[in-house]
């Protein structure tokens, strides 16, 4: 994913109001979000520190990774955390046509559905679109099958090779607020970043009183 900003400008979250780009709270919360899972190993990686923290968090996983380590999934779901469609093939959606971007989401949801025949598990439906790129005619049709669009507040740009780790950690612990939805990956291009971000971040937040709760 990218777009070009860190710190979500107030006036983008006006022009697209029916988007969810924070939540707003009083209690300290925050919601750190992972786009382009599972993945073998950092997925599992990712788990085991969100756990030392006691802290949850919403996975924007991709449908062809759900079908490929359905096992790395199942655990996501076991250790409480939310679950988004982040499309099935990782689409752009200003590239997209709508009906191949729409079936490709629904493409996800029967994969989810499969990995999870037999259980009883939450299933919010929580969307976000790849690189942040979609189209109004596309999150039309999703608002109205029951998707709530999520953006974000904060980018750590922990997928951007030519920004350092010590960036990526300033562009959060700037820009971090109470209700912040904050973006990291739980991918193979953003590992050598968020391997020293996260754990810095998950720290930082104990410290100053925040907790990390997952999107419903």
């Amino acid at each position: 994913m990218k777009l070009s900003w860190v710190k979500t400008h107030w006036l983008i979250k006006k022009l697209f109001s029916n988007y969810i780009w924070d939540i707003p709270n009083n209690e300290n919360k925050v919601y750190l979000t992972f786009d382009d899972g599972p993945t073998p190993e950092i997925t599992n990686w990712t788990l085991e520190l969100l756990k030392s923290y006691n802290a949850k968090a919403t996975f924007f996983c991709i449908g062809d990774n759900i079908k490929k380590y359905p096992e790395i999934f199942q655990k996501v779901i076991y250790d409480g955390h939310s679950i988004g469609n982040h499309t099935f093939n990782h689409l752009n959606g200003w590239k997209t046509k709508k009906q191949i971007y729409i079936e490709n989401t629904n493409l996800f949801e029967i994969e989810r559905c499969k990995t999870f025949a037999n259980f009883e598990t939450e299933n919010p439906k929580l969307f976000r679109p790849p690189y942040g790129k979609i189209k109004p005619s596309q999150s039309k049709i999703l608002r109205k099958s029951g998707y709530k669009i999520v953006m974000w507040d904060v980018l750590s740009e922990d997928f951007d090779n030519k920004i350092s780790p010590e960036q990526g950690l300033e562009n959060v612990l700037k820009n971090v607020r109470s209700g912040s939805i904050i973006v990291f990956h739980d991918s193979k291009k953003a590992f050598s970043n968020l391997e020293y971000i996260l754990p810095r971040t998950l720290a930082f937040l104990k410290e100053i009183g925040f907790v990390c709760e997952k999107i419903t």
